[in-house]
């Protein structure tokens, strides 16, 4: 096992309970109006989020752990009608989980977060995953890819909800980095479909003790990650991480976001990376 995890290019499971332990003391120590707060997630309150937290614990047991299906009313035939259909299902429990007590929904997140951790300890990180990381451009993952998807997905969500109560945030090097690590995996399949000189390089940099700098490079294949780090970038862009979870998980837009960062060499090379979604959006 010590083998397997040291070749994991993204170890998160480790942190699931370490997430959750904060998401359930966060939790009851809010005022009951604190939990009726707007959240950067559009008409969502900071319960609703919570409710939300819950939903994706329960979908993913009942999915992946008890192979319990919703099958939809229509097949998919694009990735907007996946969305349509998530967005439709995301709604729908909310709708339902006003019906539940905050309390309810506090102990409900802590019972169905140790048995999801405790199912992600199964999973062979190599297998194939469930679902793929779709906004990564991936039409097949890995597990440990999914997991730590589903690591940033927690992430955001708490985030969120200590953004709405002035908490203080999760950006330590033990949480945040791994958190925009994973994000990053999306770097290549946003620059998809830019045009520039083979051997391009894109770097984005990350401010602070938890962040961390990224670079892509065009090859004859087109971009992809680099460990290149002798060349100069023919592009950078430089953004805290207050502005980088919110940007790239669609909390707030390229135009907001772009106050905030600095590019530095080649403008509109540099620009492409603000649109960069790393969240079923």
């Amino acid at each position: 096992m010590d083998k397997i995890s040291k070749e994991i290019p993204i170890q998160t499971l480790h942190l699931f309970p370490v997430l959750d332990t904060l998401l359930i003391e966060l939790l009851n120590s809010l005022q009951e109006k604190e939990w009726q707060l707007p959240t950067i997630a559009s008409l969502w309150t900071v319960k609703d989020i919570a409710a939300h937290l819950l939903d994706g614990n329960m979908r993913a047991l009942s999915g992946s752990r008890d192979q319990h299906f919703n099958a939809p009313s229509k097949p998919f035939h694009s990735y907007t009608d996946l969305i349509v259909y998530l967005n439709q299902q995301n709604a729908e429990w909310i709708q339902a989980a006003k019906r539940l007590s905050s309390k309810l929904v506090t102990n409900l997140l802590q019972i169905t977060g140790e048995q999801y951790y405790a199912y992600l300890r199964t999973l062979n990180p190599f297998d194939k995953a469930i679902s793929p990381v779709a906004w990564a451009g991936e039409s097949q993952s890995e597990n440990w890819f999914h997991i730590a998807r589903e690591y940033t997905e927690k992430f955001i969500h708490q985030q969120q909800i200590r953004d709405a109560v002035n908490n203080p945030g999760l950006f330590t090097k033990e949480l945040f980095y791994p958190f925009i690590k994973t994000l990053m995996y999306a770097l290549p399949y946003t620059y998809r479909n830019t045009h520039a000189p083979e051997g391009s390089i894109v770097e984005v940099r990350i401010t602070g003790e938890a962040g961390g700098q990224w670079r892509i490079i065009n090859t004859d294949s087109g971009w992809q990650q680099t460990g290149e780090t002798s060349q100069i970038p023919d592009s950078t862009l430089v953004i805290d991480p207050q502005t980088a979870w919110k940007l790239f998980s669609k909390g707030i837009s390229p135009a907001q976001a772009s106050k905030h960062v600095k590019i530095f060499e080649n403008q509109e090379l540099g620009s492409v990376a603000l649109q960069m979604i790393s969240v079923m959006a």
